[in-house]
């Protein structure tokens, strides 16, 4: 069991206060102390996507990042990504092409196709697949995923 203690934590631009173990999950903190239930359990294990977040920008599983790591790391969730032009575009091609279907996974998949097209504006094929082979749809919507994501990068090619 980790140290309670007090720990400063900024998540979408805010500091947060939260008293918990230093070892507790990202996610935990995010959700039940937080009330941020954008970012969703799936495996508990890093294996699904589910509970991505970016973490200075990078996407990172909050299911196994316990929250005394995160220091002065500045942490994004779904609730804000949308603030972003990369995230708001993102989210208007996943409503474009009806990428979703149960939903479950997807804040998952949109954080991982925002930190990709933030690092790799005019992804290939095979960016694509390998950025987002950590996130597991099982509706199976990888083909309209995959769709989406090409269409941010062609409407951002154009600014």
């Amino acid at each position: 069991m980790g140290e309670a203690m007090t720990f400063k934590i900024k998540v979408n631009d805010v500091e947060h206060e939260v008293d918990v173990d230093s070892d507790i999950p990202l996610l935990w903190v995010l959700r039940d102390v937080l009330g941020m239930t954008g970012t969703k359990f799936g495996c508990g294990r890093a294996l699904c996507g589910a509970c991505t977040v970016h973490v200075n920008g990078m996407p990172m599983r909050s299911c196994v990042m316990p929250v005394g790591d995160l220091g002065e790391s500045s942490v994004t969730t779904i609730e804000a990504i949308g603030d972003t032009p990369i995230g708001e575009e993102l989210q208007k091609a996943w409503l474009d092409l009806e990428v979703v279907q149960c939903g479950y996974c997807q804040s998952g998949q949109i954080m991982s196709a925002a930190a990709l097209l933030a690092s790799t504006p005019e992804p290939t094929d095979h960016d694509i697949d390998t950025a987002m082979a950590g996130n597991i749809c099982r509706c199976g919507t990888y083909v309209r995923i995959r769709e989406a994501i090409k269409q941010v990068a062609q409407t951002s090619q154009g600014d």
